[in-house]
């Protein structure tokens, strides 16, 4: 249910009050203003009330009949009260009545345009977006993850043995000498390109395009497919990367020389 305001209510009750005066004041004129005829028989009707102490004719013949009736046994029927006019005078007289007065004062009209609850009109809603909490969601997922990239290296190292070689002698140098797989992308630019530009200006180029990436791709979408841009990007990179790190790990041999590691063997040690 909808709560009507008070102001409001006081308004109504004030307009009922206003109205049911008015009725009232209505039908007390309507009893004063008399027909012409009851007005001209009205001083000899209080003539007869004076003379019988006050009482009305009409009452007076009303108290005569019932004594009367009393006396004979039966209920007789009760007098008349005598006409005023006749039914043409009647006619006139209901035709001449007077029409009913207005209340004075300006006249008020109310208009109820809402009514509204309590509290604020506008609400705020937040658009529903494809985003989900950090806990459990993500988490869960990274701890379960975590396990699994445990158990894994536990299980290599158990089958796999690695055993440490001996000591590193300054004077015989490893051929071909390889950086750990991290590096061998870089190191295999720096067979194909000048020193600077193997490992100065191009690492700088990527890194310098990395971080430009988030002021060039203005693009706030949460889902991959709606990421063209910054997926083919990093794709490319990750490609370029993987190439140059599986070229120098199996296709370079003694003095970073070009082999087949189908023919020629593994030049990398696991």
């Amino acid at each position: 249910m909808v709560e009507i305001p008070e102001h409001l209510l006081k308004r109504s009750r004030e307009a009922r009050g206003a109205a049911k005066s008015s009725g009232e004041d209505d039908a007390a004129a309507e009893e004063v203003k008399a027909p012409p005829e009851e007005s001209t028989k009205a001083p000899k009707a209080q003539a007869s009330a004076k003379s019988s102490g006050g009482i009305p004719a009409h009452l007076l013949e009303r108290s005569k009949a019932a004594r009367a009736g009393k006396s004979d046994g039966g209920a007789a029927p009760p007098a008349k009260e005598p006409v005023a006019a006749g039914a043409g005078a009647g006619k006139g007289a209901s035709s001449q009545r007077p029409t009913p007065a207005k209340p004075s004062g300006p006249a008020r009209t109310q208009r109820l345009l809402a009514v509204v609850k309590s509290g604020s009109i506008q609400t705020t809603k937040r658009d529903p977006v494809d985003k989900v909490n950090t806990w459990p969601h993500l988490l869960s997922r990274e701890f379960v993850a975590l396990l699994l990239v445990s158990a894994f290296l536990i299980g290599f190292s158990i089958l796999v043995n690695a055993p440490l070689q001996e000591a590193a002698n300054p004077n015989e140098t490893p051929n071909p000498s390889k950086a750990p797989w991290y590096f061998l992308g870089l190191q295999e630019l720096l067979t194909q390109f000048d020193p600077m530009v193997a490992g100065v200006m191009l690492p700088g180029i990527g890194v310098a395009g990395l971080m430009a990436a988030p002021y060039i791709d203005r693009n706030r979408a949460t889902k991959p497919s709606e990421r063209k841009f910054a997926t083919s990007l990093f794709t490319m990179f990750m490609i370029y990367w993987a190439v140059l790190t599986l070229t120098g790990i199996f296709f370079r041999g003694p003095g970073q020389n070009f082999v087949w590691p189908w023919s020629d063997g593994i030049f990398f040690d696991f």
